[in-house]
């Protein structure tokens, strides 16, 4: 791909641009780790760009439309690859301004409406809009198959017909209010039957009004959800074109803006051929150039670029322009995998020193992954004491094996031992734990089976030693791999034009060396 050297922008700059119009559109309030991520995030330098002419004015018509533009593409991105993706209710802080607007104008419309039904004779004209809203709703869930729904639901709800009954004072609400519930019954979801039947023991016609609004928006909920998860297999192609149209748009204004991923490449191609000296029969050369060493493979070395990304530095390294919409995710996956690795440390030196004795007692397990969990809450801030919390863990931790020890009538801890499990749990914290590079290399190791098997529907084996942990393994490996699935749906053209270029290199060194031994 062609470089304009007129145009002197460093990767740090591009990666800040691409930064500023992808990342910032995915905040969810939701999820304070991602906030946190992004406050640790290096910042941008554009101020070290010299600008080659003064910046065109933009419209107000086309900064909406391109604010819109992203927040689409922001979306429709969140609903590919987040597997948990619901909408769900707005909710106002508690004691928000908003809040407080919001219930003092619902009060005021529920006591007037109250007023009006205990006047004499009744007046029924808030609750005919009320009516009129939930005959709208009952509508909205309607499939085009279901006429017979549908003409019930306008016979009963003529508001026409209604206003007459109400002048002539001929109007029986309860019973109109009895049929919105049975129709309710028959278009909610099974999970909102509960609810359903609390609003037959309602006997009150305001209190039950509120009711029905509140389970009406809760089915709105439910028929949107429902709409999200038939829409994402479709979904997934479109947005996967959108989101390779814009990158290429933006690739064209800026021919450099694959740097950072020809790097990380390069890298994860060097990962690969090192690896493979280190396999060869000890009469290769070490460069492979004898003994028949073949060529990398592109989806091998992809697989080994996105490993690398669970190590990445994100402080003090800019992510590759490719995935950086999904910097967090990726980020937040780093996070929980390094969590699982201290736990699943101090889990194998546990079932170590108690021997076999708990392996197999219910509930043990969970028990110390909680102690661990709770403990190493925000365990990723720099106020964070690592140290002191695998003390205060290897404490608890005795506490619960000589608890759980004298319950199943077993012999509890000698005082050696307890002192020897509390000392493992703290080397947990060196970087050279022998135990806890293990436990790391294995669960590297079923991620990198699990990427190259992905296409098939079954999770690969887990190895040994972190049964303990396979549950919490395979969710963070489910959630991993759709987003690598996923990434390489949109941006697969590039990596194979990048590695074209790099494998080509290689073959050719292979060949070169080979030729002259």
């Amino acid at each position: 791909m062609s470089r304009n050297p007129d145009k002197p922008h460093s990767s740090e700059e591009k990666s800040s641009g691409l930064e500023d119009g992808q990342e910032e559109s995915l905040d969810n309030p939701d999820q304070s780790i991602r906030k946190r991520i992004r406050q640790s995030a290096p910042g941008s330098h554009r101020d070290d760009t010299p600008e080659s002419s003064p910046p065109r004015p933009v419209s107000i018509e086309e900064l909406m439309e391109t604010a819109k533009g992203v927040t689409n593409m922001a979306l429709a991105h969140e609903i590919v690859v987040n597997g948990d993706f619901q909408i769900k209710p707005a909710e106002l802080p508690e004691h928000s301004l908003e809040k407080k607007v919001r219930d003092i104008v619902h009060k005021a419309f529920w006591d007037c409406l109250e007023a009006q039904l205990k006047e004499d004779p009744p007046t029924y004209d808030h609750a005919i809009k009320l009516l009129g809203e939930i005959k709208e709703n009952l509508l909205s869930f309607l499939l085009p198959g279901h006429t017979r729904l549908r003409n019930q639901i306008t016979e009963v709800l003529d508001l026409d017909l209604i206003k007459q009954e109400a002048e002539n004072g001929a109007l029986d609400i309860s019973k109109l209010v009895e049929f919105v519930i049975g129709m309710m019954g028959t278009l909610c979801a099974p999970a909102r039957d509960e609810e359903i039947k609390k609003l037959k023991d309602i006997n009150e016609i305001v209190p039950l009004f509120r009711a029905i609004f509140s389970v009406l928006d809760l089915m709105k909920m439910d028929m949107a959800n429902f709409a999200v998860s038939s829409i994402r297999p479709k979904l997934m192609q479109q947005s996967a074109e959108y989101e390779r149209k814009k990158f290429q748009e933006f690739l064209e204004k800026q021919p450099n803006s694959l740097d950072l991923v020809t790097r990380w490449l390069q890298e994860a191609a060097d990962d690969l051929a090192k690896l493979r000296c280190k396999m060869l029969p000890p009469h290769c050369s070490a460069d492979g150039a004898t003994g028949g060493a073949s060529p990398l493979c592109s989806t091998a070395v992809q697989n080994q670029a996105y490993l690398k990304l669970l190590k990445w530095d994100h402080v003090n390294r800019p992510f590759p322009e490719t995935v950086l919409m999904d910097q967090t995710r990726f980020q937040e996956i780093q996070l929980e995998l390094e969590q699982l690795l201290v736990t699943g440390t101090v889990l194998v030196v546990t079932f170590s020193a108690a021997g076999s004795a708990l392996v197999d007692v219910p509930g043990f397990a969970e028990k110390i992954k909680t102690i661990v969990k709770v403990l190493l809450t925000g365990m990723h801030l720099p106020s964070f004491n690592l140290q002191e919390s695998l003390a205060t863990i290897g404490e608890k931790v005795c506490a619960e094996v000589n608890s759980c020890l004298s319950q199943h009538g077993f012999t509890p801890l000698s005082a050696e031992r307890e002192i020897g499990l509390k000392g493992q749990i703290r080397a947990v914290a060196n970087p050279g734990n022998t135990i806890c590079k293990l436990i790391d290399s294995r669960i590297e190791k079923f991620l990198e089976n699990y990427l190259a098997s992905s296409h098939q529907k079954s999770l690969p084996a887990i190895p040994g030693g972190l049964g303990p942990i396979q549950r919490e393994l395979e969710e963070i490996a489910v959630k991993y791999v759709r987003l690598v699935n996923y990434n390489k749906m949109v941006f697969s053209p590039y990596y194979d034009a990048v590695l074209g270029k790099i494998l080509t290199k290689e073959e050719s060194h292979l060949v070169g060396k080979s030729e002259e031994s």
